[in-house]
């Protein structure tokens, strides 16, 4: 079955350039869904309304029939696509500058005995400095010291359901820091061993077309009730353009994500094969 495309707000610099969907604004909701953190752009209007609370107190009830955002993205029954994963920033090189304390670890035990540490060695060992320049300071061969490879590589995902009319743009990483050291030969195998603990991260925008069934966003974690604050309960109205979640929210949706990525394999195999 082909890839249906889908829309995106004009104003996200992410995703122009995405054509018209494909979803069928009156395709029936799957009847199997029950209840139960960047330098990216920001769109004009969320779109999204807080649900109403009740008058007698601050609490509202949960709609039986609403599809809850995290638990459907981590439903397994559901049968989620992987569209336009792509890269948004890749960084990956041996160039960059390393306190000196990185530079001086990287060496065999027997150069280490043969140029110890000295006081003026240790004033330096929170000082950036290239490679070239932390052998010419210790007194040693560069090539005695071992470079690791910086990598930092960020993108975006959309994955999405037909039947449920929903799609959810979600963005990924090899890791939260400014770059990540992996001390490989090459950048291929240094990229492989970067993304052992990729993560989600920042922001979440959801395309949601289906006038047919409620979609709501809850955040706050493992909860237990029908009832919960008001406040934590947010509906997202049918739209023909994606709309960003609200940061409490997106947080939310993330730490589910995170806490099932295990058993949702759609999404680490979409990212590697883009990798390649």
């Amino acid at each position: 079955m082909d890839l249906p495309t889908l829309p995106t707000n004009r104003s996200d610099s992410l995703d122009n350039g995405d054509p018209s969907s494909t979803l069928n604004d009156n395709a029936q909701t799957n009847d199997s869904v029950q209840t139960s953190e960047s330098n990216i752009s920001t769109p004009n209007s969320t779109g999204l309304e807080q649900l109403g609370t009740e008058p007698d107190n601050n609490t509202q009830t949960i709609d039986p029939n609403a599809i809850i955002l995290a638990e459907a993205l981590t439903d397994k029954a559901i049968g989620w696509q992987i569209h336009n994963c792509k890269i948004i920033k890749k960084t990956v090189t041996q160039d960059l500058p390393l306190p000196f304390l990185y530079h001086y670890d990287s060496l065999d035990d027997a150069v280490k005995q043969s140029h110890p540490l000295t006081p003026e060695l240790l004033l330096q060992f929170n000082t950036p400095m290239s490679a070239h320049e932390a052998a010419k300071l210790i007194g040693i061969d560069e090539e005695l010291l071992t470079s690791p490879w910086h990598v930092k590589i960020m993108g975006s995902l959309v994955v999405f359901s037909e039947a449920l009319q929903l799609a959810v743009r979600l963005h990924w990483t090899n890791t939260g820091k400014k770059t990540q050291q992996i001390y490989t030969k090459d950048a291929a195998d240094a990229i492989i061993a970067a993304f052992e603990d990729w993560q989600f991260f920042g922001r979440v925008d959801v395309l949601y077309k289906n006038n047919k069934q409620i979609l709501i966003s809850i955040d706050e974690q493992n909860s237990n009730t029908q009832e919960l604050p008001a406040e934590s309960l947010l509906t997202i109205e049918a739209s023909g353009d994606y709309q960003q979640l609200l940061a409490t929210h997106a947080l939310a949706v993330i730490m589910k994500l995170e806490a099932d990525k295990a058993e949702l394999p759609w999404f680490e195999k979409a990212i590697l094969a883009r990798l390649e």
